[in-house]
């Protein structure tokens, strides 16, 4: 369900991974190091919710918008403003409570 942008810290990961969450992530993908359109694209094409805290994200989401893309939905955290423990029990709630519909072409803000 979640497709972890590569500035996301291990920790959240692994929180959720403990927690069976579905998780997914940019390295694991091998796509370190690639522009942010690409890593946006392929998470489209996995039909998965991209989770970063590179405000990178904000604009290619908005740029789906404008031009009437479709997208499974970004997650954002600001990073240094959300805890980590923060970030693995509201996005195991998304994710387990949560439908891909209520995600899709929008943006969410951690915390919620």
């Amino acid at each position: 369900m979640l497709y972890m942008d590569e500035n996301v810290p291990l920790a959240i990961t692994k929180g959720l991974r403990s927690r069976q969450v579905d998780v997914l992530t940019v390295q694991e993908d091998s796509l370190t190091s690639y522009p942010d359109p690409v890593v946006f694209d392929r998470a489209v094409q996995l039909n998965r919710v991209v989770f970063s805290m590179d405000q990178d994200f904000l604009v290619e989401a908005n740029h789906h918008q404008q031009l009437g893309a479709t997208f499974p939905g970004v997650i954002f955290a600001r990073q240094g403003r959300v805890s980590i423990g923060i970030c693995v029990a509201e996005l195991e709630l998304v994710a387990k409570l949560g439908k891909p519909e209520e995600f899709a072409n929008q943006v969410w803000y951690l915390p919620l």
